[in-house]
């Protein structure tokens, strides 16, 4: 079956109307975050304000539509707006159009080896990843297979999960026994900023108890001696893992703090792009969890490759939000070495 046509199309999804009303503004709406931008006064404030975070050039989600030469059609869904959009359309769409649709790791060479000169492991990747998820969706309709089953699981029967977010009242009454909060500060902020990061976890920790598991995400605020420094400050809470306090470039900076901290396991991977920057990662035991991002790795077929390479390290593998998407749902339930899923939360309602 060939690729007929390749579309960034518009999606209207139905709007579901909550039932109750919130008892509180949501925590994503309302919590001051520590990103990489906050380093400077105008930029600190929530996600949704944060250029290259909450922001995209262009507009924001891109859906990808593969059609097949018998009308069938496949959709995957990235972000970052219109340069993706641009890529898909004026790049990625002409190499693989009149191609065979089945031969997604023949599709996803293509791409990749197409993007090298101006650069596999940025834009181009999350406009690959579009066109692996819709590469994926269509596959599965074309031979009525779920995904997972085409992956080769299931490996379980459920799929546990853990919630990210800072309204644990609520994640507790939802019935969540994992949690994972947010990082309010930056790592100029010096001594002030660990003693602020000290006393939300330890109301974190006495909200939740001590027999659930606690995560921590900073997404990149940090340098080398600030995370160690905080990271000795944080022993008493029993971390399950300390996530992305570097930017994904640091390679240096992760190993270095790897060898430093050995309580608390270090995880990263939501803006790591392609097998190539977690390569690395792994061979050097810079981390525990590697955490690729659907939308921004690759896709699946990428995915599937870093998770192999964590596999054989003995590194699990989760998904950055994957219990929010299908296709993460997917992944999760048909590999072994994923021991949880990513459950985002935002409105408290």
């Amino acid at each position: 079956m060939k690729l007929k046509e390749f579309r960034v199309v518009d999606v209207a999804l139905p709007r579901v109307a909550s039932r109750t009303p919130a008892r509180r503004p949501s925590w994503n709406d309302t919590t001051v975050r520590g990103l990489p931008m906050s380093k400077y006064p105008e930029f600190v404030n929530t996600p949704a304000r944060s250029p290259g975070v909450g922001t995209s050039v262009g507009g924001g989600t891109v859906w990808v539509q593969a059609i097949a030469e018998d009308g069938t059609w496949g959709i995957g869904r990235v972000g970052v707006g219109l340069p993706v959009a641009s890529l898909v359309r004026h790049h990625f769409a002409p190499l693989l159009e009149g191609r065979d649709c089945f031969a997604t790791e023949f599709l996803n060479d293509l791409m990749w080896r197409s993007s090298l000169r101006h650069g596999a492991q940025g834009l181009n990747a999350v406009a690959m990843s579009g066109i692996d998820l819709a590469l994926w969706d269509l596959k599965g309709k074309l031979l009525g297979q779920p995904v997972w089953r085409l992956l080769g699981g299931p490996s379980r029967d459920r799929i546990p999960c853990y919630v990210t977010g800072d309204d644990l009242d609520w994640f507790q009454e939802l019935g969540f026994r994992a949690f994972k909060i947010s990082n309010p500060v930056h790592y100029e902020q010096g001594i002030e900023g660990i003693n602020i990061v000290e006393e939300k976890i330890a109301r974190a920790r006495e909200t939740v108890g001590r027999g659930v598991e606690l995560m921590y995400n900073p997404v990149m605020p940090f340098d080398v001696e600030f995370t160690i420094r905080l990271a000795e400050r944080l022993r008493p809470y029993e971390l399950r893992w300390l996530e992305e306090p570097l930017p994904p470039d640091d390679l240096e900076g992760y190993a270095q703090i790897a060898r430093a901290v050995t309580w608390i396991p270090i995880a990263t991977g939501e803006d790591h792009h392609t097998r190539w920057a977690f390569r690395p990662l792994i061979e050097r035991r810079c981390v525990s969890v590697v955490q690729p991002d659907l939308h921004w790795c690759g896709g699946l077929t990428e995915a599937v490759r870093i998770y192999h390479l964590a596999e054989a390290a003995g590194i699990k593998t989760i998904l950055h939000t994957g219990a929010n998407v299908a296709e993460g749902q997917q992944f999760s339930y048909a590999v072994p070495e994923v021991p949880m899923a990513e459950y985002h939360c935002s409105s408290p309602g």
